[in-house]
């Protein structure tokens, strides 16, 4: 243990000491990683795979128009624009400028980078537009005019905070904000919904729910489904449990009694349930209609069973339009799409599409009020993206085929399983080319937060790696979605040593298939993942010849007090009870770290403007691990936020750091 600790002063996010620490950091990974041979030429490279403008502009329909986000090399900060349905089918489509950023930004001296936008129903006149400060998860919101494409002077708006908003109609809306002392959670979120009206002060807004500090957030909503408005409120207690409120006559808050750890939501006559332990007779991660009123009256049976699973198969998500429901379902992590048809009896279903094997469908744009419309991407790791576009009850048209990015001849797409040191099967999918000998490969991982991860189109890791004779790995290890609940389950709080288990045991098992050895094996993992590099390289740094460490978590006993950490108690547990406290030692890669063990060359990677994950947990461990005599570089961005970039030649220049970082220690000849 480090008791006390000394890494506390790089937690003071903009002290003079620790940035000076940074930048010193900063120009030392500069000089060794800028420097290399091909470094500019890659950095190059890859922003011109992000600024590419065959990619597939994916959007979202409100009203007559198809409105899109897009940056590229000539919208740095990016434009949001719209077109119509027959613009979009073409090769070439006119988009008509919306909201410029790069103008925005220049007239106003701010880094905005956008958070996306409420549009209004019907009518699809307004919207409240959400702006981020450097990528921060902290937006300021400001009303927008969709006809005269100005802002409204004197309309909704809102100061920087981690705000939630949504309308009710043209004058109203559900609002939780920053309201001055006590108006937070312990997380940083909004601790009431406040009901708002146009030309009235903020502060004198109607309260409609209050959370408690300790609890995580709490939004509002109106749902406008014509016959069936409703006002709602949901109480989220912590990252795994939340109460869902019915507001009766729009006042009063009644509970809808569901299981606090079940995902719940009400669509017209339906009241949507996903349990995530066994409940009403049906297993973890089914998928339950109940008719809405009747439930309210004491109706317990389910009205349909959509979904069961099993133990290969898992619900990945499902997306109301109009008159049908679309379900997305993974089988051994590959997906299935169907679409459900609400009758009196039995539920109709078919399939959606034809997804291959070894590949993604994802549902894009549904809207669950005024049309049967859906765009469905479908792409694999070296099959690039096509979009499909159609109605539920319908046939579907490919209107979009994104750009062959890299060279994928020679390449194969596998899966294997590997054996966890409990028994457990864990997938990971193999990309790369049939080799007589191991080579150089990448490994990623996440396990956590029943985050899945599928097959997709990386076209970064494809020109950085995948063209340059790398192999790439995707391990789907337990904390992951990618067989339901139970998956994710597995490695909660004190079981989180399962995960790093599971990633380790897909590290051998390249070593077994002669895919790699552990000198030519690099790892990577950002946010949660970053943890999970962090513990991994703790307990098996011989099993790896280079480490990234991206955005991470790694102080598991002062997470909770630094910005948005006390919301992840749920999931890794709390330190400050003495239940938790013992594993939560245990797991922390911060106070594992030691001077007598060799680590592989670790590079870590940060952002002053995570207001997520505190930038002093990569800070700490960044420095611990020098004091400690391992090999270790730092960077760390100014922008971007979590996602650790603002534009496109910021995001260029970390993924150009990373590959060459790896690449530079997993060379054969190394």
């Amino acid at each position: 243990m480090i008791d006390p600790d000394p890494g506390l002063w790089l937690e003071d996010l903009h002290g003079e000491e620790a940035l000076a620490w940074v930048r010193e950091r900063n120009a030392e990974t500069a000089e060794r990683l800028t420097t290399a041979p091909g470094f500019a030429a890659l950095a190059a490279e890859l922003r011109e795979v992000l600024d590419d403008a065959g990619r597939i502009p994916h959007v979202r329909r409100r009203g007559k128009h198809l409105y899109n986000f897009w940056q590229d090399a000539a919208h740095v900060r990016g434009v949001w624009r719209r077109t119509t349905l027959e613009e979009y089918r073409r090769d070439r489509p006119a988009w008509e400028t919306v909201l410029d950023l790069d103008a925005l930004a220049a007239a106003e001296g701010e880094e905005w980078v956008w958070a996306g936008a409420e549009v209004l129903r019907p009518g699809h006149r307004h919207a409240l537009v959400l702006l981020s400060r450097a990528g921060s998860d902290a937006v300021t919101v400001r009303e927008f005019d969709l006809e005269t494409l100005r802002f409204v002077e004197g309309g909704f708006q809102v100061p920087e905070a981690k705000t939630s908003i949504g309308w009710i109609d043209a004058d109203h809306v559900y609002v939780g904000a920053d309201l001055g002392p006590g108006s937070l959670t312990a997380s940083g979120y909004p601790r009431t919904v406040r009901r708002w009206r146009r030309g009235t002060p903020l502060a004198d807004a109607e309260l409609v729910f209050e959370a408690a500090s300790e609890d995580l957030s709490v939004n509002g909503w109106h749902d406008p489904s014509e016959g069936y408005g409703r006002h709602f409120v949901s109480l989220q207690r912590d990252f795994w449990h939340q109460e869902l409120f019915l507001l009766a006559d729009g006042e009063r808050p009644v509970k809808v009694d569901v299981p606090d750890d079940a995902e719940k939501y009400v669509h017209r006559q339906w009241l949507m349930v996903v349990p995530k332990t066994p409940w009403a007779g049906r297993p973890a991660g089914s998928l339950l209609a109940f008719d809405f009123e009747s439930y309210l009256g004491g109706e317990r049976e389910p009205a349909a069973v959509l979904f069961t699973p099993d133990a290969a198969t898992a619900l990945a998500g499902h997306h109301w339009t109009r008159n049908h429901l679309i379900v997305k379902s993974l089988h051994h992590v590959t997906t299935r799409v169907e679409v459900l048809t609400p009758s009196d009896g039995p539920w109709t279903r078919r399939p959606l599409a034809e997804v291959p094997a070894l590949a993604t469908a994802t549902v894009h744009g549904t809207d669950p009020h005024e049309s049967d419309e859906y765009f469905l991407g479908v792409c694999g790791f070296v099959q690039p993206p096509t979009l499909f576009r159609g109605e539920a009850d319908g046939a579907a048209e490919a209107v979009k085929q994104a750009s062959a990015l890299f060279d994928t001849e020679g390449l194969s797409v596998r899966q294997h399983f590997a054996t966890s040191a409990d028994g457990t099967r864990v997938p990971f999918f193999v990309v790369g080319p049939d080799r007589d000998a191991p080579g150089p490969t990448l490994l990623y991982g996440y396990g956590g937060f029943e985050v899945t991860l599928t097959p997709g189109y990386d076209a970064v890791t494809g020109r950085a790696w995948l063209a340059r004779g790398g192999t790439y790995v995707v391990a789907g290890i337990r904390g992951g979605g990618e067989y339901g609940p139970g998956w994710h389950h597995a490695a909660l709080k004190a079981d989180r040593e399962r995960a790093f288990e599971d990633f380790a045991a897909v590290a051998r098992r390249l070593v077994d298939l002669k895919i790699t050895t552990p000198g030519l094996l690099g790892i990577e993992g950002r946010s949660n993942g970053g943890l999970l590099m962090g513990a991994v390289t703790v307990r098996y740094p011989h099993l790896f010849g280079a480490v990234v460490i991206g955005f991470p978590l790694l102080d598991l006993l002062r997470f909770h007090l630094l910005l948005a950490g006390a919301s992840w108690t749920a999931e890794y547990g709390n330190p400050e009870d003495p239940a938790d406290r013992p594993h939560l030692e245990a797991l922390s890669p911060y106070h594992g770290f030691r001077g007598d063990r060799a680590y592989p060359p670790i590079l870590i990677i940060t952002a002053t403007s995570d207001d997520r994950v505190h930038p002093g947990h990569a800070r700490k461990a960044a420095a611990r691990l020098r004091e400690l005599g391992h090999r270790v570089l730092f960077h760390e961005t100014t922008a971007g936020g979590h996602a650790g970039s603002a534009d496109n030649e910021q995001a260029a220049r970390v993924e150009a750091l990373t590959h060459t970082f790896l690449w530079h220690h997993l060379r054969e000849d190394a």
